[in-house]
This record gives structure tokens, sequence and C-alpha cells, in this order.
């Protein structure tokens, strides 16, 4: 499956991937028999082109679920964790920008009662 091949499969409805899938499948147990029993060696060297191929298939496969699932969560307030975006995890542990803005009480107060002086350079 070249790039020809793979940008035909995005455009595929998912019930003909998975009939290419399953056709697929069936090639490779059929190559790994001849694989077995001592085939020809062109068949010896499609098992990759095969396995490559059906890895493809199913890429496009995953990629199709979780776009449909990125559209049905779309308004949603809480997302599903494996569509929420992939950060580390002190990044998403940190206090938000909320919480790192707020100010104790006897901050505040300080504040208030002794501002920043403003000096003005006579020239």
């Amino acid at each position: 499956m070249d790039k020809d091949q793979s940008s035909q499969a995005e455009e595929q409805v998912q019930t003909e991937l998975l009939a290419q899938l399953k056709d697929l499948k069936a090639e490779l147990s059929l190559l790994r028999v001849a694989k077995v029993t001592g085939g020809a060696p062109n068949k010896l060297s499609k098992i990759k082109v095969v396995r490559l191929s059906i890895a493809q298939v199913l890429t496009v496969i995953s990629q199709k679920q979780k776009l449909a699932l990125r559209e049905a969560y779309k308004n949603k307030k809480y997302l599903p964790l494996d569509l929420r975006p992939k950060k580390t995890r002190a990044i998403r542990k940190r206090l938000t920008k909320h919480r790192v803005s707020l100010k104790t009480e006897r901050e505040k107060k300080k504040e208030m009662y002794f501002p920043l002086r403003k000096y003005a350079i006579k020239v």
C-alpha cells in the first residue's frame, strides 16, 4: 500500500476498510503457509509488504474512530483521557493561571498599605 493507496484508504467507508483488512489478513495467512511449506522466494518477500498494508489500514481505521470521537465530544464538559492533549504529568498537575494569581489576605493588605513608591527625578 503506497501513498496513493493510503490516501484512497482514508476516503473509504469503514465497512470497505474492514473488508480490505480481512482480505489482507487472509493473504498474509496464505503467505505464511507458503513460507512453512517452502514456497517461492517472491512470496516470502511479499509478507513484509502485506504486513505493512495491514498496519496502514489499521492506522486509517483508528484515525477515523478517533476523529469521530472528537466530533462526538466536541461540546461536552469532560473528555475521555485519550482525547485530552498529551502533556507531561507536571504540566497537567501545575496550578492554573487563576490559582497562581490569587493572593493571601496578608499579601493584599501589605500591598494596599505599602504600595510601590514612584519617584520622579528633577532635572
